[in-house]
């Protein structure tokens, strides 16, 4: 069984909602349990022109699904919530959103698959989930911690934990 790190997003309709039932969906899964879960974050929108922004959160799991077969999943769960597919690079509002950020200590990197995600480094929407659950981890193709990832972020995007951004 593989230890596999979920990042889920979402910042459209019920953004909250949409991330609870994606982890509900994954759980239900014959081959993925869920061990545990991040805090919800805000987060203001990464490379993209909205308006919404997203509530994050870091799923940890363990699974037997294959690395595919686990994409295969979340691809499904997707679309079952209404994600429309979009061209690669193209990023736009979305009920879900779910990216693989770690599987274990694999390293894959094809046309269909990059593990680890090639961004999660950039992303403090994904750090910052990160650092709740495992800051201590070594990241497999950087050799750096997630803490130490998250200290290099040269332009980190705004995250709060959830309810606690203030409008001004």
């Amino acid at each position: 069984m593989a230890i596999v790190y979920l990042s889920l997003g979402s910042n459209k309709g019920d953004r909250i909602g949409y991330v609870q039932q994606a982890t509900s969906l994954l759980g239900a899964c014959e081959k993925v349990s869920i061990i545990r879960t991040s805090a919800f974050y805000e987060t203001e929108p990464w490379n993209m022109n909205s308006e919404t922004w997203f509530v994050n959160a870091v799923v940890e799991i363990k699974t037997q699904l294959s690395p595919r077969e686990l994409l295969n999943e979340c691809k499904r769960i997707e679309t079952q919530l209404g994600r429309k597919p979009a061209q690669p690079g193209n990023y736009e509002d979305r009920t879900i959103d779910i990216d693989i950020l770690f599987y274990g200590n694999e390293i894959i990197q094809d046309e269909e698959l990059t593990i680890p995600h090639k961004y999660v480094h950039l992303r403090a929407f994904t750090l910052v989930p990160l650092l709740e659950l495992i800051p201590d981890y070594i990241h497999p193709v950087l050799h750096k911690s997630i803490m130490d990832l998250h200290s290099d972020l040269e332009n980190p995007e705004m995250v709060f934990l959830y309810g606690t951004r203030v409008e001004i």
